[in-house]
């Protein structure tokens, strides 16, 4: 009985598909460790490089702070009122701020910030990495350290501390807002909601909620970047932003990690 050609043709086929996706994850590792690298590196603050990472810094971060913290406010205000009645109702109320916190600060704050930050800044800055990567052949294997140290460089530190600037005031605003639906103007209230908000963030909760919201910083800076680099070098053209599924991909794996980590 002749062989069927199609059924090797398709396992080539899957086996070129996979071999793509893990050299761009390691492309996206190799060129995330660059980036970091040089962010680490003191003779990267130049005066040049310092004005330029403070303008992508005022762009991505004070510019849309306060309209961010008013829509995270008032999601979070609703969200509260919610798990407030509803504990309420069924004789809980000494869980509520617990629940709050827990729910809002420790999950939702820091995705909802590394998602707005990666759908406005991390996607969007695509022209200047496709324009390296936009060379002859021969400069399609090398990266060129120059173009990365001074442009890409200063967007990667931007949009990480954007990440974590939005992520901690938003939280600081959700605290807030949880002690005034709670106990609302009596200052006697912060006995209790001090202890209460100590007794979750303890150290391992902490460090955790620390890590993630580093984590997510970096993933929302360094992997669209690179990504996007990728796209260029291709000469790839896609509806879908350079990057976008394999964030999400990584945005998802941490926040279960963490879940694991915290609950299980």
């Amino acid at each position: 009985m002749p062989a069927n050609p199609v059924l090797p043709g398709r396992h080539t086929n899957l086996l070129h598909a996979l071999l793509h996706h893990l050299r761009s994850w390691w492309h996206m590792l190799h060129v995330g460790s660059v980036v970091l690298v040089l962010a680490l590196s003191p003779g990267s603050y130049t005066p040049a490089f310092r004005q330029r990472t403070a303008q992508h810094i005022y762009t991505s971060t004070w510019q849309v702070m306060p309209w961010f913290t008013a829509l995270s406010a008032l999601l979070s205000l609703v969200l509260i009122r919610i798990v407030v009645v509803t504990a309420l109702s069924y004789g809980l109320s000494q869980y509520a701020l617990q629940m709050v916190v827990r729910v809002l600060v420790l999950e939702l704050i820091p995705l909802s910030a590394a998602l707005f930050v990666a759908l406005r800044a991390g996607l969007a800055f695509n022209a200047g990495a496709v324009d390296l990567a936009a060379k002859p052949p021969v400069a399609h294997r090398k990266l060129d350290l120059v173009h990365l140290r001074s442009h890409l460089t200063p967007r990667v530190l931007a949009d990480a501390f954007a990440v974590l600037a939005l992520a901690t005031f938003s939280s600081v605003v959700v605290l807030v807002l949880a002690y005034l639906t709670v106990y609302g103007l009596s200052p006697w209230g912060l006995p209790g909601f001090t202890r209460t908000v100590g007794q979750v963030f303890d150290l391992p909760v902490s460090l955790g909620f620390a890590l993630k919201t580093l984590f997510f910083s970096l993933a929302v800076a360094v992997v669209p970047m690179a990504a996007s680099l990728e796209t260029g070098q291709q000469r790839v053209t896609d509806t879908i932003q350079p990057g976008a599924v394999r964030l999400f991909i990584v945005l998802f794996l941490l926040e279960a990690a963490s879940l694991a980590v915290k609950y299980i």
